[in-house]
């Protein structure tokens, strides 16, 4: 498809940076150029090209969701390759152009077909690209399951792994792991030598148990505060691993509920930036207009994020991305920051360089918004979608 776009009248926001009354050219899935207003009046178009007045509105780089189970009643849980499809339908209309579909722990069979599942799926999208997989186990702590269960860990298992690679064809973007397993390393370097991003998640690792991962490449590390050991003055845990080192990336669930937005800020104070990276986290029944609402595999309720019904415990947000960047900015940070969050940082941590930014040569994953945070746009390689829904070929 080679259809040039030219969205004029618009405040992009690149990434980094924002700028007012400026356009942006694409053709195909590739950002062609991005100018001000004085060159638009001035530029010479072909006749062919589609012309959108974007009425001031922001323009941003589409968002990536790296850690996300389902929305509107589909999700991973289901195993079913028209789940994960109608997930990539669902997305557009809050903003996200790519995303990774995450598993939880479940028994060696089961898991397996989660993964084929995914795979089976991707080239298939009529919505959002999904870019592979997040596995969020199996090899994490019994101590720190959230409501994952014991039943579907693992100890570290090399050959399991090279098992489930197989089974996800090489598709395995980021994997969540406890740090302090033993066997942990060799784990680590195997992953490492097939380019998956780890993840420190679900671990009730000690500070130097985290030294220990960030040494095997450990780097990143999942929904921040959640399910992890505490800081506490003798021994920082996972947590104070994360404010101490600002080498490490993490994730921010960012609903107001897992973590408090004064927390948030005082997250800012110690990290750099470009170490954040806003997730959803979200559940099955997001957005989902049914009853009962079921989230793998047990019944949820709904109170700003989802509760476990049988006991109360949080099972997980109920998040989209165009939300979470509006609650960062309501929170304190800038409406640039909570883009790169959303967008820049999480594209560059998950290693897609062509994805994340508003410049010549990127995809052309876009997204666009009001100051009231309503989705007009998404852009997905070229591909306008407006509420979600398909516009032209």
């Amino acid at each position: 498809m080679n259809t040039e776009i030219c969205l004029h009248n618009s405040t992009v926001i690149n990434g980094y940076t924002t700028m007012k009354n400026c356009a942006v050219l694409i053709k195909g899935h590739k950002i062609i150029d991005v100018f001000n207003e004085v060159r638009f009046a001035q530029k010479k178009f072909r006749p062919e090209v589609k012309f959108i007045d974007v009425k001031g509105a922001y323009l941003a780089p589409g968002f990536v969701d790296t850690h996300i189970h389902g929305i509107g009643g589909y999700g991973t849980e289901d195993h079913s390759v028209e789940s994960i499809l109608k997930m990539s339908e669902i997305l557009p209309q809050y903003g996200v152009s790519s995303f990774i579909p995450t598993l939880y722990s479940e028994k060696k069979d089961e898991l397996i077909k989660g993964i084929k599942a995914v795979v089976q799926a991707m080239g298939k999208e009529q919505g959002a690209k999904i870019l592979g997989m997040h596995l969020e186990g199996p090899f994490i702590s019994p101590d720190r399951l959230g409501v994952q269960s014991p039943s579907s860990l693992s100890p570290v298992n090399l050959k399991l792994m090279d098992e489930l690679w197989a089974a996800a064809e090489g598709k395995i973007i980021n994997m969540t792991v406890a740090p302090e397993l033993k066997g942990m390393r060799e784990l680590a370097l195997n992953c490492i030598s097939k380019g998956i991003v780890l993840q420190a998640g679900h671990t009730n690792a000690t500070y130097d148990q985290m030294i220990e991962g960030m040494q095997a490449r450990i780097m990143h590390v999942t929904h921040l505060f959640n399910a992890m050991s505490r800081m506490h003055h003798r021994d920082p845990g996972a947590v104070g691993t994360v404010f101490i080192h600002p080498e490490l990336s993490c994730e921010v669930i960012a609903d107001g509920i897992h973590i408090n937005p004064n927390i948030i800020k005082f997250l800012l104070r110690c990290k750099p930036i470009d170490k954040l990276v806003l997730v959803t986290d979200a559940l099955k029944p997001t957005k989902q207009k049914h009853l009962p609402l079921i989230a793998n595999g047990e019944e949820v309720y709904l109170d700003k994020c989802f509760y476990r019904k049988s006991d109360n415990v949080i099972a997980g947000s109920a998040l989209t991305m165009l939300d979470g960047v509006k609650n960062l900015v309501e929170f304190g940070l800038t409406l640039e920051q909570a883009v790169q969050m959303a967008s820049t940082n999480p594209a560059r941590i998950m290693k897609q360089e062509h994805r994340g930014l508003i410049a010549p040569g990127y995809d052309a994953d876009l997204v666009i918004f009001d100051k009231d945070f309503k989705n007009n746009y998404t852009i997905i390689q070229g591909q306008l979608y407006k509420k979600g829904k398909k516009l032209c070929a």
